[in-house]
């Protein structure tokens, strides 16, 4: 009895290798007589995947590249000192670093500027006078339009555009900058002698500014003290930038107050929203034309094997048998042309990406797999009108035609 059951389990086994074996060959010889066809098929998946790895590929670039390219012109998120307690002097230099300390926490990258404004006079006129350091400031304004240099010197100085037109001054020239202690009406008449080495121009009120180094500013004022303003742009966006903006206003002990400057954060996560959609939007199409293109080719393919398939069904052949084989079908279709979609969406995305945003993108191993079994899925999916006609041709109706 046991030599009897044994023997029928290996019968068993050997008769599923064989069932397997029959499987695929019958897989290998459908693709093989209907080559045509199969290419058909492949070429659609593969102009699928290709076009959906290059759109996600420009998706995973495009938000960082226009995130970086908004922190250039200015900040998006401003913190200011209170006056009051431990920031009655400005924010000192160890209360900037952990402010940014808590900005880089998020992670996401920052540049940072800090301002001390201080109340000048040339001419007699009042002006404004931000205490700078020229190359933070300049990093992350990149849009000012600077005629000349910026200051790097004690006693250089930058004017506003529209300061320097008032006062008919020009870059090289030399102006007398005098300062007043604050609550006294004795101004120093004498002033500063200071040199004029740029004028800027950005049509906001940067244009009624004077921009000095730091140390110009403590020379001319008696008085070295910490920041008024720190400027951030922050890579930080919508939600983020929000919750940054309250854990910094949550420490109260800090005596400063953080604010998102809603232009730049709204004008950001704007573009960046309407590029997703717009890679969703196109997506659905691609998905689309695919479904089509492969339902196409798979209609065409059921139909050339109708009478293959009634035979099938005369022999003993189940629904599922028949639709399985068509579902496998149509998956190897969607692999082969996933896997060359993808290769061909590298190379695309690479050249595109290259010369239209000056960046190097790593191809993506996850979104490459996703890719390939995205393809695979749209197949099978394109697969099932055609399959379910194949499953209910009727036997007896295809051999009375033969």
């Amino acid at each position: 009895m046991e030599d009897k059951q044994q023997f029928t389990v290996k019968d068993l086994r050997r008769q599923e290798r064989a069932n397997r074996s029959m499987f695929w060959t019958m897989i290998r010889g459908a693709v093989f007589r209907r080559r045509s066809r199969a290419v058909m098929a492949v070429v659609a998946s593969l102009v699928g995947a290709a076009t959906l790895f290059t759109l996600a590929m420009v998706c995973l670039v495009v938000p960082q590249q226009m995130t970086e390219e908004m922190r250039t012109y200015g900040a998006n998120l401003v913190v200011t000192s209170n006056k009051t307690g431990r920031t009655s002097q400005g924010i000192d230099h160890s209360l900037v670093q952990h402010t940014t300390e808590m900005v880089t926490a998020t992670g996401f990258r920052e540049i940072h500027a800090t301002y001390r404004y201080e109340t000048v006079r040339i001419n007699s006129a009042s002006y404004q006078m931000a205490g700078i350091d020229s190359a933070s400031v300049k990093a992350m304004n990149k849009f000012w339009d600077v005629t000349g240099a910026w200051p790097q010197k004690t006693n250089h100085i930058m004017l506003g555009s529209d300061i320097a037109s008032k006062l008919s001054v020009k870059v090289g020239q030399s102006i007398t900058v005098g300062y007043s202690t604050s609550g006294s009406s004795i101004l120093d008449t004498n002033g500063t002698r200071m040199q004029v080495v740029g004028i800027v121009s950005t049509g906001g009120n940067e244009d009624s500014m004077v921009y000095a180094t730091q140390d110009t500013l403590n020379q001319l004022t008696g008085l070295s003290r910490g920041a008024d303003v720190i400027e951030y742009s922050s890579a930080a966006t919508g939600a983020n930038l929000t919750k940054l903006v309250n854990n910094i206003n949550d420490m109260t002990s800090m005596n400063v107050t953080a604010q998102a400057v809603s232009k730049i954060s709204t004008a950001n996560a704007s573009v960046i929203t309407m590029l997703t959609t717009l890679f969703w939007i196109i997506s659905l199409v691609i998905i689309a034309l695919t479904l089509v293109g492969v339902s196409t080719t798979m209609t065409s393919i059921v139909a050339q094997r109708r009478n293959e398939i009634g035979l099938r069904k005369a022999l003993g052949a189940s629904r599922t048998s028949i639709a399985r084989e068509f579902y496998v079908e149509s998956a190897l279709y969607g692999i082969v042309g996933g896997v060359l979609g993808v290769v061909v969406g590298i190379i695309v995305s690479w050249i595109l990406i290259n010369a239209v945003f000056a960046r190097n993108a790593a191809p993506n191993v996850w979104l490459m797999c996703g890719c390939v079994v995205a393809s695979a899925c749209i197949a099978v999916i394109a697969s099932v009108v055609p399959v379910r006609k194949a499953s209910q041709i009727n036997p007896a109706v295809v051999l009375r035609e033969e």
